[in-house]
């Protein structure tokens, strides 16, 4: 009978003996594993600089603009009430029969802070990007590497036929094969 459910510890573990591995380029994988997912650390941080557009096609979708917020000499960024865009350490390549959400970790909460992220459908792959919003009005200081976002992980019922195939597939990974020359 096919597993189904949400992935263990011991589960992910598994998938990471796989080619591609469930995830890649993590920070501190023993930090990071959680017993029912793994968490995703801030590579990069950008904030908004125009307005973004969707229609009822692909066609005519225009992306928001972004400026990238650099880390200070301490490898941190102050950031102010708003929107921002954080792009991932990690790497991830879902099977054709795991798909994955994205929640805030519970410190980011209590600090007047959330990430918001889309569904990760099966057969994606890339290094992903959420939304971060701060809404403490005192702001947030966030760090380069800091664990943000939990991602869970789901055997679906049956492989899907066509796995993800969109624009957003293996987006951000050119930067993973200067780090990895052997892949």
């Amino acid at each position: 009978m096919k597993k189904q459910g949400v992935l263990t510890r011991e589960d992910i573990l598994e998938m990471l003996k796989l080619r591609p591995p469930l995830i890649a380029a993590a920070v501190n994988l023993e930090e990071q594993l959680q017993p029912n997912g793994i968490d995703l650390t801030v590579r990069e941080i950008s904030s908004f600089s125009s307005r973004g557009n969707l229609t009822e096609s692909n066609e005519s979708r225009e992306l928001s603009r972004t400026s990238p917020i650099i880390f200070d000499a301490h490898g941190g960024a102050d950031l102010m009430p708003g929107a921002y865009l954080v792009t991932f350490n990690e790497v991830v390549s879902l099977p054709a029969d795991v798909m994955a959400l994205g929640r805030p970790r519970s410190s980011l909460n209590r600090c007047g802070v959330s990430m918001h992220s889309a569904v990760w459908d099966a057969g994606y792959s890339g290094r992903s990007q959420s939304m971060l919003v701060v809404y403490n009005p005192h702001g947030f200081r966030l760090h380069r590497n800091a664990r943000v976002m939990q991602l869970v992980f789901f055997h679906t019922t049956r492989q899907v036929r066509e796995g993800y195939s969109g624009k957003y597939q293996n987006e951000n990974i050119k930067a993973v094969i200067k780090e990895n020359p052997s892949k």
